[in-house]
């Protein structure tokens, strides 16, 4: 089905507060209106302006293959980067911490309020992120980097319990980085590449960080409350120069458009009419990613008390080695949905790929508990199933939809309105864990979970790839 009836597919015819993480982007916008439309993403500061003029002149001149590999590693770097300044507390266990006598437990405290700050970003990025300038995403991404570090700072002097809230404003600006990095890439003909590549960032990154974050306990004797913002700091450099490179890139271009549909901003009346007439396959598709992002941020949250589990507590290079793996294994998948052309037929590939993770993830639950694999090479095939169930919300899935419905949006709304819903789902099963189970190991949490997600998640996407095979069909009659 060509680029027509993929149009005709839609059966109608076509800081440190949330205060100041909202503001950080409003007044990236007002500027833009005060002083003139910049040219994309070429930042509006003098000092900076003619360097990145000249790499975009450069990266105007370079075939698809090199701004490929560039957008992809500038993408790459500059999420790894932000995981940097949300991941590496969770490395530390924080036992018997002074001044907490509540009975919920203090690390799970720290990852609730965490969450919960990043789950009302991506509410508050529903609308921002969808109207954000492109111009200005690269002092947008600055300033909701520094505010995240200063929260850390504040986490690592204030005691507890009253630091607490220092994480929830660690994870409010954070979530809006995912939209800002992925509006640069989306809209492409190389966005599942490219999508691929930056998605790789969130499953290596998590560990590499956490990995920085136990050496620099145990080498460099940080204090595991001084540790997160030590991290941090290591990582400002990698943020401000991949985010540089990433505002040069030049926008999508006309055979880009044409085969993705052109991407811009949408206002909530635009938003509003693609919720209506895509709801219950969108609805099926927020229900998976629910319990997908609830299993991921367990699995990551808890990596350090998993391995525990399992008897390899003691070594800070199983969470980087158990990793990489896992996104290689999960992303040489998901780059190969690039090689379909026709958006509608992906739209239901990346259904299958999404189902085939799932059923990973249960089948390889099973074959560690009759005692086929063992608990490293379990580790890895779950992690696997369980990325190539959960990452395709994050670029490929959204993009491709938008690009089937043949309208003029962003696919960031939707990724956003799928976030924020599935850290409700991570908030619930943190809760459920703290006292429904409370005494119950931490891996059996996860295997009872993963199939749950597994078998539930299952249902949930076969009937949303149903939903979009019926609209397609009727499409074509």
């Amino acid at each position: 089905m060509g680029q027509a009836a993929s149009a005709k597919f839609t059966g109608v015819g076509r800081g440190t507060r949330m205060a100041g993480t909202t503001a950080c982007v409003a007044f990236a916008n007002r500027h833009t209106l005060a002083r003139g439309r910049n040219p994309p993403d070429l930042p509006a500061h003098p000092e900076v302006a003619p360097v990145s003029n000249a790499l975009r002149r450069r990266l105007d001149r370079a075939g698809p293959l090199l701004l490929t590999v560039v957008a992809g590693l500038a993408g790459f770097s500059a999420y790894f980067a932000m995981y940097a300044f949300r991941k590496p507390f969770s490395a530390a266990t924080f036992t018997d911490v002074a001044g907490w006598s509540f009975a919920l437990d203090y690390k799970i405290a720290l990852v609730l309020a965490q969450v919960a700050g990043y789950a009302l970003s991506k509410l508050i990025g529903v609308k921002v992120i969808s109207e954000l300038d492109p111009a200005r995403r690269a002092r947008a991404f600055i300033g909701l980097i520094l505010s995240a570090w200063l929260a850390l700072l504040l986490f690592a002097v204030v005691p507890a319990p009253w630091n607490v809230f220092a994480m929830f404003l660690n994870g409010l600006p954070l979530g809006m980085i995912w939209g800002i990095v992925f509006g640069y890439m989306e809209g492409r003909r190389t966005s599942e590449v490219l999508g691929a590549v930056v998605c790789a960032s969130f499953i290596v990154s998590s560990g590499a960080v956490k990995t920085v974050g136990k050496l620099l306990m145990d080498h460099a004797h940080i204090s595991p409350f001084w540790m997160p913002a030590a991290a941090g700091a290591v990582f400002l450099p990698v943020a401000f120069l991949s985010v540089w490179v990433l505002s040069a890139l030049p926008p999508p271009d006309a055979a880009d458009e044409a085969a993705r549909v052109r991407r811009a901003p949408m206002d909530s009346t635009a938003r509003g009419r693609f919720l209506a007439d895509y709801g219950p396959g969108i609805a099926l598709l927020v229900l998976t990613y629910v319990m997908a992002t609830a299993l991921r941020d367990f699995r990551d949250n808890f990596a350090a008390e998993l391995w525990a589990n399992l008897g390899y507590g003691n070594g800070a290079a199983i969470f980087t080695a158990s990793e990489v793996p896992v996104a290689v294994l999960a992303l040489l998948v998901l780059g190969l949905i690039i090689a379909v052309k026709d958006n509608a037929r992906a739209l239901l590939v990346i259904h299958a790929v999404i189902l085939a993770g799932l059923v990973l993830l249960g089948g390889s639950t099973l074959a560690f508990q009759s005692g086929l694999v063992g608990p490293v090479t379990w580790m890895i095939l779950s992690g696997a199933g369980l990325y190539m169930a959960y990452t395709p919300f994050n670029a490929m899935l959204f993009d491709r939809l938008i690009a089937v419905s043949g309208r003029v949006g962003t696919a960031g709304f939707l990724i956003y309105l799928a976030d924020a819903s599935g850290y409700a789902g991570s908030c619930a099963l943190l809760v459920w864990r703290n006292f429904g189970l409370p005494s119950m190991r931490w891996v059996q949490v996860y295997v009872i979970s993963t199939y749950v997600t597994s078998l539930v998640g299952s249902l949930l996407v076969l009937a949303a790839a149903a939903y979009f095979y019926r609209r397609s069909r009727t499409a074509r009659a």
